[in-house]
């Protein structure tokens, strides 16, 4: 897990620094629990914070990777943007806590595969047609 120096908050997140050892992709709660579901086993960590913006999901992606972001509805946090990261284990609020756990396989998710999920999570609903 990467380190920090910042103080843990009431519900023990630490904020951590996108950008240093990772970058991160803020997505809104219900297109990334979508894109979740979609990515299944190719997900790595995932940190949910409800207390964010109505909602959000983070994912972890390489270094460099907010460079060349650009996912209509998302957000790629470089340096200088700090996420609460729960401690580990922390599945359930109050605030920030992991919808996928840090595994042996790391916590970086591809972010070719993110921005298809994503993608695909934005696309039409079961019974409505895709535009010719």
């Amino acid at each position: 897990m990467p380190s920090s120096t910042r103080l843990p908050s009431p519900a023990g997140a630490r904020l951590q620094e996108s950008g240093v050892d990772w970058d991160a992709i803020r997505v809104p709660r219900s297109v990334g629990l979508s894109a979740l579901a979609i990515l299944g086993p190719r997900c790595a960590a995932a940190i949910e914070d409800p207390l964010a913006s109505s909602g959000v999901l983070y994912f972890f992606t390489p270094l460099g990777t907010s460079d060349t972001w650009d996912v209509e509805n998302t957000r790629a946090l470089a340096v200088g943007t700090t996420i609460p990261v729960p401690p580990a284990r922390r599945t359930e609020g109050p605030g920030a806590h992991w919808r996928v756990c840090p595994g042996e396989d790391g916590w970086l998710t591809d972010p070719g595969a993110l921005a298809a999920a994503v993608a695909d999570a934005f696309g039409p609903r079961v019974g409505e047609e895709r535009p010719a």
